[in-house]
């Protein structure tokens, strides 16, 4: 199983987001995502995020929140566990990213993006201030369809 995570970080109302249309047979090609990746060797969720965000961002998250967890099965024919965070707090300039566009996203809007299907059940959970896990399973190994979700 691959180790992930994913933060969305708040600000005035609007979530910054990664457009992923940089990068021709990106998993991700296409569709708008949060912050983050895999874990490198030895590194805890909070250290990874922390890592990711500024590689992606150049921004310095401070005291990311664990909001979920998510285990993805079969997307794209691999197993994941993604460990998905929020913040609001952050030093630093925002800088441009290789994987994609950076965008502000005002929250009222964020569902209305070409989002994974799993994301736009997690997002709403994530304004509810309690931890959820959630279990999605791809039956297509395109990753788009043919998905169940259960939410604990």
């Amino acid at each position: 199983m691959k180790l992930a995570t994913v933060c969305y970080i708040k600000k005035d109302g609007k979530t910054l987001m990664i457009h992923r249309n940089t990068r021709k047979g990106d998993i991700h090609e296409g569709k708008w995502v949060g912050l983050g990746g895999k874990f490198e060797p030895g590194e805890s969720p909070e250290e990874c995020i922390i890592r990711e965000v500024k590689e992606e961002t150049g921004l310095e998250i401070e005291n990311p929140k664990l909001s979920g967890l998510l285990t993805s099965l079969n997307f794209k024919g691999k197993d994941w566990m993604i460990f998905i965070f929020s913040a609001c707090d952050y030093t630093g300039e925002l800088s441009t990213c290789a994987e994609g566009t950076l965008s502000w996203i005002p929250d009222e809007e964020l569902l209305d993006l070409n989002l994974w299907e799993d994301n736009r059940r997690f997002l709403p959970l994530m304004d509810e201030d309690r931890f959820f896990s959630m279990k999605t399973i791809y039956t297509d190994t395109d990753g788009e369809e043919d998905i169940t979700i259960t939410v604990h």
